[in-house]
């Protein structure tokens, strides 16, 4: 298994070629350093690269938010994939651990605002202030454990809204485990967001950059390619098999 070094912690590496590299975040690291002072994954990136080439965002997962994670090698690509990112060209897949019990599965919609003071976002009704944007997920419940008050969630993005999952499933009641910032508690839960799965839509990815190229051609013969389970609380093995949306 492949990997490189993230502040002591091996990240597995999911696909490598010369022009993406797919990876798994782990908890408690930025994507982008918002201070100077600050490493986050594109330093390590770099450090494994060794001067070889340089590693581009293509989008972010919050500090708090483990697994997979996509980065380009070139400014091209990483504007190839970005357009796919920020269109429906790339579908994003999450796994939640929430207080109590969520039945079944759903649609959320919700107009968010988020406040840059306090770093979290919050719902509003629409109009009422401006940087209002819409945010929409479709979520499937997996299981309640053996604990009524914990069910783990399978969430299908649709927008990319700062917070979005932690904020919506707040607002029916539902925060993440660990979450003090949206009213969750349980400080054994250092991780209750995951990115579980990216699939990118083939037509999409063919009409672009990179439709030709050695990453298309592993999606296509295996689509599942960009997927990671996270392991240990509150997650369960036997829980989080993942549905199809």
């Amino acid at each position: 298994m492949n990997t490189f070094d993230i502040n002591g912690i091996p990240a597995k590496i999911l696909y490598e070629d010369s022009k993406v590299i797919a990876f798994v975040k782990p908890f408690g690291i930025l994507s982008q350093k918002a201070e100077s002072d600050e490493a986050s994954v594109l330093e390590y990136l770099n450090e494994y690269a060794r001067g070889k080439w340089s590693a581009y965002p293509v989008h972010r997962l919050d500090r708090t938010t483990g697994g997979v994670m996509i980065c380009a090698k070139d400014q091209r690509s990483a504007a190839a994939l970005s357009a796919l990112a920020s269109g429906d060209g790339m579908k994003k897949e999450y796994l939640a651990a929430c207080h109590g019990s969520l039945e079944g599965d759903g649609t959320l919609e919700h107009e968010l605002y988020f406040d840059r003071r306090k770093n979290k976002s919050f719902p509003v009704k629409k109009g009422d202030r401006k940087g209002v944007k819409h945010a929409k997920l479709d979520y499937k419940s997996l299981s309640h454990h053996d604990d009524p008050e914990r069910t783990v969630v399978h969430i299908r993005l649709h927008t990319g809204r700062t917070h979005q999952i932690r904020c919506q499933l707040a607002a029916i009641g539902h925060p993440l485990l660990g979450d003090g910032k949206y009213g969750g508690r349980g400080a054994k839960s250092i991780c209750s967001l995951w990115s579980c799965r990216i699939t990118l839509d083939p037509d999409a990815l063919s009409r672009g950059q990179l439709g030709k190229s050695d990453f298309a051609k592993a999606l296509a013969s295996s689509p599942d390619l960009l997927t990671s389970l996270p392991e240990g609380f509150p997650w369960d093995e036997k829980h989080t098999v993942l549905s199809d949306f």
